[in-house]
């Protein structure tokens, strides 16, 4: 026994929308984001539909002419936007359906460009026997939480009355309110009572020892007919015939294909974790990889598809307490642990179970806390609630167990009113545990390195899988009358053309079109090259050479200028170097000096930083320059400085250009104005993502960001904003607001209104479309999302100009989702790049893309490492008519204009733009809470932070390229 303690758009008016009723569906299941954003199976509050077929385009049209926003609209006019907005974009189904059903853009055909060519995709075809299931609503009293439990206390019921009162029936149960049959059970409710043997709660024995007797729990468990589900509808809708997708029904068979490994492996989001499925491996820091697999039932124009890909997660591994504090904090037991060492261990370990063996029997706990006072110094209350005995005593005495490690703090477990006091050395983690903390730097490459596989020992390892799962003897799986084909999908694909890219007629090479989803700049200049008449250098590391600061500066001055830049060779200040730990009185001093140098003459254009010999300063530079001191600034670190390679400059070098007001390249079809619905007429393309903390941070702010491109008709730069909002919260709240002013009374303001009056300024044209491609958003929130943000947008419109109502094109951009695209000859060098993944500018818009809306995979860079994960478009609604043609081209052709570098990129720049722009801006919170002494995610949950707002001269550049 251990020692426990005592003590939207308002419609054109030319335009006819639908009128219907939005209404609630179930979120589609298996479709969303992993990494830190969450899967989301909330149904939508409200539905958000773009109209069956497109208005005719003079129906569409939109005044022509570069007017200036003229008088505002009266605040009721712009406030009925709303009800408009939803009203235009939700529409009833015509055919009959288990639900009101969300429809957004129909595709509009099939795309023909590029050269045709097979892949495969790791997307396995399944069939459906046409029979009835039935919906079973399962409560358990008392509530269980845990999903293993109650699969255990399900599996328990379904044994003992499987032949007599269930019919026979093999249920599928989901481990939390939902149970699934196919045929119905004999009767609509009932009640039963099962006990089940406890191993995990504290006190309890997992031995299986005959001398202890385990805790036994008696739960009543309710079954409750809910709803029979239809399969013929499902049938209907992927043959085109059904306008609404019955997620209730793919629900169903998703519970039918998971119940088999969720018994028997570790149950993750929607993906199995388990040793037997692969050897694991160490991660560092007291945590271990498990290999697994991914697996998700979608609808898809092939018909069903089962979506399976391998992957690696991080668990705790299963050592020791005492050595788990060695791994994790580099710490000597034997010495009393630092305070705040002992706070981050309470973070790590919180919730985490142990197991100890000092009694007769083993036990497990599940930590709660750690002590404050050392073991040596900790006392409780015996059972007596009387006698008062140290820890260490306690053990000696009842155990004869002499404790070394005493001034270590104590693990604690139980309630704080009636706590229980374990020894760490006595404690060790129970395997399986998976760790939800934030991984360091160390941790991640591991687990980068132990995930990446080569396209073709991918390909194998989900082949395995499928082998593995052995569906057509899975009990389940025969039961309910489904097939799952064991061979991967092959698909028709076609690969895209490279665009040509336009440099400046000076160079040697005027323009390039690219190889292999790359090109290099060699005889060629920058397009739009930057002007750099004010610069200097600032050295924060003490390592390198004195000499190495001005030998570096002149090498990239002469890189600079040799690719057009008009960019002076002499610092306006002296290249100094400075303390590392004096960055703000150094960055600070040196803003004074420039002003006083020029006076009246302009300010820095640029300074050049070399960063310290140590992390986490780089937050702190970039948080000071761009929103104290309004500097834009090019970080280099230390080795690359010493080093001085050509390719490293001549990257500094693209992006100093973009930094400084200039573009590197530009589109040719965008120089010679054929771009479909993009040349014609002014286009804004605007990019947008939100950024959530790491796990962890648990009230820290989600940060929002919005890019936009600046210099129609070329979209090459991009201005970008960026605005903290609710921790978590998906939709950008800051696209549009309104306030009341005592004077000016009404007062319009957001994020869209900036990037309209900036785009203005800066064209001296204001838009008439604008193209938004937004990442970040799960498919279960896409109708709040698209809601929201576009009646944010035509609010936004509608506040800067009278019957300002600019096309709408609405694009989700999702990257983390598991479709993997594998060449059909792994061996063919015409099929594969160097890495062996298929080529730059593959397309797939058929077999496993949706089965009406439109949406498509674009593979538009090339792989180096690993297997390519293609980007999914996803068009939720169209105004400006793309074809898929136009608008997959004009997507992949983005993908080459990306500042950073000289290759394609694997999702559109505007995105990639908002990352950056979001990360930047934590950055400002981090060093701002860093500095102030707070704890990450150790801030109390009601406190707000606030965003440092960007200088605008720095806003007015590509300041974070």
């Amino acid at each position: 026994m251990s020692p426990r303690g005592g003590s939207k758009q308002q419609p054109d008016s030319r335009r006819q929308a639908p009128p219907s009723a939005a209404a609630a569906v179930p979120s589609p299941p298996g479709r969303g984001r992993g990494r830190g954003r969450g899967e989301s199976s909330v149904p939508a509050p409200s539905l958000v539909n773009a109209p069956s077929a497109p208005p005719p385009a003079s129906t569409i049209g939109v005044p022509s002419g570069a007017a200036p926003f003229r008088a505002a609209l009266p605040p009721p006019a712009v406030e009925s936007l709303t009800s408009a907005v939803e009203k235009q974009l939700t529409m009833q189904p015509s055919a009959p359906s288990s639900s009101k059903a969300v429809r957004f853009k129909e595709r509009p055909g099939f795309g023909l460009a590029g050269e045709k060519i097979k892949v495969r995709a790791n997307h396995f075809q399944v069939q459906v026997a046409e029979q009835d299931l039935f919906h079973y609503d399962v409560s358990i009293n008392p509530e269980i939480t845990s999903k293993k439990v109650s699969r255990d206390v399900m599996t328990l019921l379904v044994q003992a009355h499987r032949e007599k009162i269930l019919g026979n029936r093999i249920p599928a149960y989901d481990g939390g309110k939902s149970l699934f049959t196919a045929g119905s059970l004999p009767f609509e409710s009932k009640d039963f009572v099962i006990v089940l043997k406890d191993d995990d709660e504290p006190g309890s024995s997992s031995s299986s020892s005959p001398t202890r007797k385990k805790r036994e729990r008696e739960y009543r468990v309710t079954i409750r007919l809910a709803s029979r589900t239809d399969i013929h509808h499902l049938s209907q809708f992927l043959r085109r015939r059904q306008l609404d997708c019955p997620y209730e029904t793919i629900q169903a068979l998703d519970v039918v294909l998971r119940a088999t490994p969720s018994e028997r492996f570790v149950v993750v989001g929607r993906s199995f974790f388990s040793p037997s499925l692969g050897k694991p491996g160490s991660l560092g820091s007291g945590t271990e990889y498990w290999r697994g697999y991914y697996q998700s039932l979608r609808p898809t124009q092939m018909g069903l598809s089962l979506n399976i890909n391998v992957s690696a997660r991080a668990f705790y591994e299963p050592i020791p307490v005492i050595d788990f504090i060695e791994s994790h904090f580099r710490a000597n037991p034997s010495r009393p642990l630092p305070d705040q060492d002992r706070i981050k261990l309470k973070r790590v370990l919180r919730g985490v179970k142990v197991e100890v063996t000092h009694g007769k029997n083993l036990r497990r706990y599940k930590i709660t806390g750690v002590t404050k006072e050392q073991l040596r110094k900790l006392m409780f209350t015996l059972d007596d609630n009387r006698t008062k005995s140290s820890v260490v005593q306690y053990f000696h005495e009842k155990y004869n167990i002499v404790l070394k490690h005493t001034l270590l703090p104590a693990l604690q477990a139980g309630s704080d009113i009636k706590p229980i006091f374990l020894p760490m050395e006595l404690c060790q983690i129970v395997a399986g545990q998976r760790y939800t903390k934030r991984l360091n730097e160390e941790q991640v490459t591991n687990l980068l390195r132990a995930s990446c596989q080569r396209p073709r020992d991918r390909e194998n390892s989900i082949r395995q899988v499928v082998r593995q799962s052995n569906f057509s003897t899975d009990k389940f799986v025969s039961h309910f009358g489904i097939q799952v084909r064991e061979d991967p999908a092959l698909l028709d694909a076609r690969v895209l053309p490279a665009p040509m890219l336009k440099y400046h007629d000076t160079g040697r090479e005027s323009s390039v079109e690219p190889k292999m989803g790359q090109w290099n700049m060699i005889d060629k200049k920058m397009f739009n090259a930057g002007v750099v008449e004010h610069w200097t250098c600032l050295n924060f590391s003490g390592k390198i050479n004195r000499e190495f600061p001005s030998a570096f500066c002149h090498k990239l001055a002469r890189m600079c200028s040799n690719k057009g830049m008009r960019f002076n060779s002499k610092p306006l200040l002296p290249i100094t170097s400075a303390q590392s730990s004096q960055i703000e009185s150094a960055l600070v001093n040196l803003h004074k000096q420039s002003i006083t140098r020029l006076a009246n003459q302009g300010r820095l254009q640029l300074l050049i930083i070399i960063l310290p010999d140590f992390e986490g300063s780089y937050e702190k530079i970039k948080r000071i320059c761009e929103t104290e001191l309004g500097i834009v600034s090019q970080c280099c670190q230390p080795r690359h400085v010493c080093q001085m390679k050509p390719q490293y400059l001549e990257n500094v070098a693209l992006k100093i250009n973009v930094k400084v007001g200039g573009s590197n390249t530009v589109l040719n079809d965008a120089i010679a104005r054929i771009i479909p619905r993009v040349s014609d007429r002014p286009t804004l393309i605007l990019g947008a993502d939100v950024t959530h903390p790491q796990p962890g941070e648990d009230s820290s702010p989600s940060i929002a960001a919005v890019v936009a491109s600046m210099d129609w008709p070329y979209v090459t730069r991009y201005r970008g904003v960026v605005s903290a909002q609710t921790h978590r919260e998906e939709i950008i709240q800051d696209l549009y607001n309104t306030c009341e002013d005592p004077v000016k009374g009404k007062v319009h303001s957001g994020i869209i209104r900036e990037l309209l009056r900036a785009f203005r300024l800066s064209t001296n044209q204001k838009p008439e479309r604008i193209i938004f491609y937004r990442d970040g958003v799960s498919e279960g929130q896409f109708s709040q999302v698209l809601l929201y943000e576009m009646d944010a947008i035509r609010r936004a419109c509608a506040s800067l100009q009278e019957g300002y109502l600019p096309r709408v094109t609405f694009v989700v951009v999702q990257k983390r989702h598991h479709t993997r695209l594998f060449p059909v000859d792994h061996g063919s060098h015409d099929q594969t790049n160097k890495s062996g993944n298929i080529m730059p500018g593959t397309v797939v818009d058929t077999h496993i893309c949706h089965p009406r809306e439109f949406d498509f995979y674009l593979n538009s860079h090339a792989g180096m490492q690993g297997t390519s994960r293609p980007t999914h478009y996803h068009v939720l609604f169209d105004e400006n008519n793309f074809t898929a043609d136009g608008l997959q081209m004009f997507t992949n052709n983005l993908c080459y204009t990306y500042a950073r570098c000289t290759r394609s990129v694997s999702i559109v720049p505007p995105v990639y733009y908002a990352h950056l722009a979001a990360f930047r801006a934590r950055c400002y919170i981090e060093v701002a809470t860093s500095d102030s002494g707070s704890a990450s995610g150790g801030r109390a949950a009601n406190c707000e932070v606030r965003l440092p707002s960007v200088k605008e001269n720095v806003k007015d550049v590509m300041f974070f390229c």
